[in-house]
């Protein structure tokens, strides 16, 4: 039986900001399904530890040069995957967003805390610990956690190694000082390395050193081997690209599934789509909204930040709104975008709900009650709402880049002639063409019958992390090979 060893920031149940926390919690439990002997290992930051809820049933103190730290063990909520939590008082004496302060500035000592947790995830995987167990393969996601693979090609024994890409946008850029400070060995301080225009790069660590490198879609594997998708690391990656694969992300089909999810006002499946209006009547009535069902209902869940579309949306929602729709936004961002949508939605009370909030029943019950999804990403690395989207009969509006792309296939007549067709998809990054793309998916909502086969089509994909695990499976028996 091969060991994981998969290591990130961040894991639904346990702490979430975004789409990482999804796969963190959801991959490594398949997976372990499937026959791998799996360890998920987390910082235990103060929130975690606060929510767990059962006590660790084992603790364990490991010796790094330099540190002392506590693993301290328990199962992942919902889950019999073991998990261990990493205690230090850089992490479990701070409440919090993992990575910002209450400004939403990053946490001065970033650098320091998530090196910690690449010293023990490399430690773990080259050393004979009190864990009494080893990695074959150490799997690393995202920038928090790039050095420890740099770190394990250090040592005389170590595992395969797979760094996973979630979002190329952050990367983990500190100055040389930093780099100084932290005490990594010099070795590391050159092109092939962890630098990067004179400063201090953590995902390169991840990039340059690992075994195989996935990222959570096919196009956006492409994108990122050339500019600008690649964002000054496009010569690194096409170097890289024959151990370079897109895998999609799943979704957690048990929690996301309309016809038992707990959220919502009526469940509903394909075979019963008449009853996913009784949710768009319960969500109208949350959030103030008129009762219209003689208009579509368009939905938006998800940071109000450039990268989600923001600037393609916000000249268009009065026209939207004007065609007419009803428009509900859920999310939290920039402060300009927040005040722009909130002095909409006061001008069109009645037609336009904003919810400035993380509020997960709430992203469910939009997902069951909107017509339409709109999620104009400017890039989307993989992308989950529409996932979701699809699985809740609830038509997306997507721009054809990354995931959203793989995901999503555009309704035009030869894709309904052989039913594949799921959505809405324009590539141009413009208002005029989210506009036109949007107004083609109100137009074809008015024909009811045309509507049903479509949602009826996009609601039988399979986005569940069983396929995907299956591709993760093939990634790690060719790397052990």
């Amino acid at each position: 039986m091969r060991r994981l060893l998969f290591v990130a920031s961040e894991a639904y149940p346990l702490v979430k900001t975004g789409g990482l926390a999804d796969v963190a919690g959801s991959l490594p439990e398949v997976l372990r399904q499937q026959g791998m002997d799996v360890r998920l290992l987390l910082p235990a930051y103060g929130d975690v530890l606060r929510h767990l809820e059962a006590p660790p049933d084992a603790e364990y103190e490991l010796e790094l040069p330099g540190y002392s730290v506590r693993i301290l063990q328990c199962r992942l909520p919902g889950t019999a995957l073991r998990t261990w939590l990493l205690e230090h008082p850089i992490f479990s004496a701070r409440a919090g967003n993992p990575y910002q302060d209450a400004a939403g500035e990053p946490w001065p000592d970033n650098a320091e805390r998530f090196l910690l947790l690449s010293r023990v995830a490399a430690h773990i995987s080259t050393c004979n610990t009190t864990l009494d167990w080893r990695p074959d393969i150490l799997h690393c996601n995202d920038w928090h956690t790039g050095p420890a693979i740099a770190l394990t090609q250090l040592q005389a024994r170590r595992p395969r190694t797979v760094f996973t890409i979630h979002n190329l946008a952050h990367m983990g850029i500190f100055d040389r000082l930093t780099f100084e400070r932290l005490g990594l060995p010099e070795q590391l301080w050159q092109e092939q390395g962890l630098e990067y225009y004179g400063q201090c790069n953590f995902i390169k660590g991840g990039l340059v050193f690992a075994d195989e490198i996935t990222t959570v879609s096919p196009t956006y594997a492409a994108e990122i081997c050339a500019s600008p998708g690649g964002m000054g690391l496009e010569g690194l990656l096409s170097a890289r690209s024959d151990h370079l694969v897109g895998i999609l992300n799943g979704i957690r089909s048990e929690a996301w599934n309309p016809s038992s999810d707990p959220h919502l006002h009526q469940n509903y499946d394909s075979d019963s789509l008449e009853l996913k209006v009784e949710n768009k009547t319960a969500l109208q009535r949350e959030l103030g909204l008129q009762l219209r069902q003689d208009r579509p209902l368009l939905g938006f869940v998800g940071r109000l930040v450039e990268q989600k579309g923001l600037e393609l949306m916000l000249p268009v929602l009065g026209a939207l709104l004007d065609s007419p729709v009803q428009i509900v936004m859920l999310g939290t961002g920039e402060v300009r975008y927040e005040q722009a949508l909130r002095d909409l939605a006061v001008q069109r009370a009645g037609s336009m709900s904003v919810v400035l909030a993380y509020n997960e029943g709430l992203a469910h019950r939009i997902e069951a009650a909107a017509d339409v999804f709109m999620m104009p990403s400017l890039f989307e690395p993989c992308g989950l709402n529409q996932l979701y989207s699809l699985r809740y009969g609830t038509l997306p509006v997507v721009r054809g880049v990354g995931g959203l792309a793989d995901t999503v296939v555009d309704v035009t007549a030869s894709t309904m002639l052989s039913k594949t067709a799921t959505g809405f998809v324009f590539r141009p990054p413009n208002s005029a063409d989210f506009l036109a793309a949007t107004m083609r998916a109100i137009g074809l909502w008015h024909e009811q019958t045309v509507w049903r086969g479509l949602q009826r089509t996009a609601m039988g994909q399979d986005f569940s992390w069983q396929r995907s695990a299956e591709r993760y499976m093939e990634l790690y028996r060719s790397a052990t090979e």
